[in-house]
């Protein structure tokens, strides 16, 4: 999963969702160091991870897209999901991916003190470029694609990334809704269920 199903996964807490976005730049047990709903949702994050991983549909799909594109299989899969989130957005939750999105960087500027050092270096440019919002589009797919290529030398062609996401978009969603569904639950349950590690 990538940043926006992360957000979305965390349900309409603020901070819960907070954490979610940071959670790949908080290591170990320092999440102790965060608030508490901040805290939930680093773990979150940690669990949605975990789940997605072990998921026999996702790694049914990550194999089918390894001799293509190798180790970074992984990876582009959670890119894909988060397009196929955000250009259907609006049928999973009922409301834009615009106000949606514009109510998230609300929240991450009025807890930006909560921000990693990491995140605080990128979010201006994220937020002013409304990063999430792109995720709706091929082009904006293509725009985050190069930005893990050129900043995170992630090895993969961008042209050929963008091409099996055009060729199969109903295929990859027809395994990405079921899937998506039971995540949303077990985010449920889990948050429902929590029980704070401090």
């Amino acid at each position: 999963m990538n940043y926006l199903a992360h957000i979305f996964l965390s349900g309409p807490n603020r901070k819960v969702q907070l954490g979610n976005f940071v959670g790949d730049a908080v290591k170990g047990s320092s999440y102790k160091n965060y608030p508490p709903d901040i805290a939930k949702g680093i773990q979150l994050h940690r669990a949605i991870d975990d789940y997605t991983d072990r998921h026999p549909a996702v790694c049914e799909v990550v194999h089918r897209l390894q001799p293509e594109f190798g180790r970074y299989s992984g990876v582009l899969l959670d890119i894909y999901f988060d397009y196929l989130l955000a250009s259907r957005f609006e049928s999973f939750f009922g409301v834009s991916l615009r106000r949606y999105t514009r109510t998230f960087y609300l929240s991450l500027l009025i807890n930006y003190r909560y921000l990693p050092l990491r995140f605080k270096r990128f979010i201006w440019h994220f937020i002013l470029t409304d990063r999430l919002r792109k995720y709706a589009t091929l082009n904006g797919i293509r725009e985050s694609l190069n930005i893990m290529v050129e900043y995170h030398h992630i090895d993969i062609s961008v042209d050929k990334a963008i091409r099996y996401l055009e060729e199969h978009d109903e295929e990859l969603f027809a395994v990405f809704q079921p899937f998506f569904i039971e995540l949303q639950r077990f985010c449920a349950e889990y948050q429902h269920n929590y029980k704070s590690q401090f």
